[in-house]
């Protein structure tokens, strides 16, 4: 199993710092979160930034929102970055949930799923040069494509459009989410497996950095009300728990487990890489 590294949103200025240390290994992924009406870095910008500090490690939108963005122009972009950092790129999607960033870009929260359909259909002929919009991809069809879900509809998402799933359930949870996107696959009589990247919310290192790492998830999730309390109580914290959560998504089958760090510090880094190691 392959480990991915979330990147911190408090300080976008020191990314660059993080990229160039996880570039270093054994981090297979460099991932990053998206919304439009918070306080983070546009990830598609901020990736593509990253990409030109790094050589090995991959870039991952975790997710983006898809249905906030127009659907020609999220192509061109997606085929860009892929394009510039060797295939480096992988496109995580998701409908998201925040009513003020439906708000702030005029579209239609009722309709988020049915939109992303619709623009990953236009988005698979843009990149397999069935419309004049280029530049081609690195990734011959378009850079892989995930997705990150719960429920079934989104899960067959998986099956219909993507290359693998995007699990940000814990893993008691995890299992049955696994079966249902390979069960999805089959129906969809889609050759091979999908890929199974889990992530997992992680503060390692002083007090301080833990609680500052716990404060910032309280503020993102705010809107979510107690989920906001119960994902931050989920955040590991220790070296064991990590090993611990590592070993289940590993039995799970899991190719991937993204560990998103909280906190700013950029020793995370290399804290997470010695437990991983």
């Amino acid at each position: 199993m392959h480990y991915g590294l979330g990147l911190p949103i408090g300080r976008p200025e020191n990314l660059t710092d993080w990229a160039r240390r996880a570039d270093d290994g054994p981090f297979r992924t460099l991932g990053l979160l998206d919304r439009l009406v918070y306080d983070n870095p546009e990830p598609l910008v901020a990736l593509a930034v990253l990409a030109g500090a790094t050589t090995r490690v991959r870039l991952q939108t975790e997710v983006l929102l898809a249905p906030l963005r127009e659907p020609a122009l999220l192509a061109k972009q997606a085929a860009t970055l892929d394009r510039l950092s060797g295939g480096r790129f992988t496109l995580g999607l998701g409908v998201g949930g925040r009513a003020d960033d439906h708000q702030a870009t005029g579209t239609d929260p009722r309709h988020r799923g049915r939109r992303l359909d619709e623009q990953m259909a236009r988005m698979r002929r843009i990149w397999s040069g069935a419309e004049p919009i280029g530049p081609a991809p690195a990734r011959p069809g378009g850079p892989e494509v995930l997705f990150g879900a719960f429920a079934d509809a989104a899960l067959r998402r998986v099956a219909r459009w993507g290359d693998g799933f995007l699990c940000a359930a814990p893993p008691q949870w995890a299992g049955e989410l696994f079966t249902k996107v390979e069960r999805f696959w089959a129906e969809e009589a889609r050759d091979g497996s999908p890929r199974m990247v889990a992530q997992v919310n992680v503060a390692l290192g002083p007090e301080s950095t833990v609680d500052d790492a716990r404060a910032a998830i309280l503020h993102y999730y705010a809107f979510t009300g107690d989920y906001a309390r119960q994902t931050a109580e989920r955040m590991l914290t220790t070296p064991e728990q990590v090993r611990e959560a590592a070993k289940h998504f590993a039995d799970l089958g899991a190719d991937e487990l993204v560990l998103y760090c909280w906190g700013t510090d950029p020793d995370q880094v290399e804290r997470l890489a010695d437990v991983v190691s």
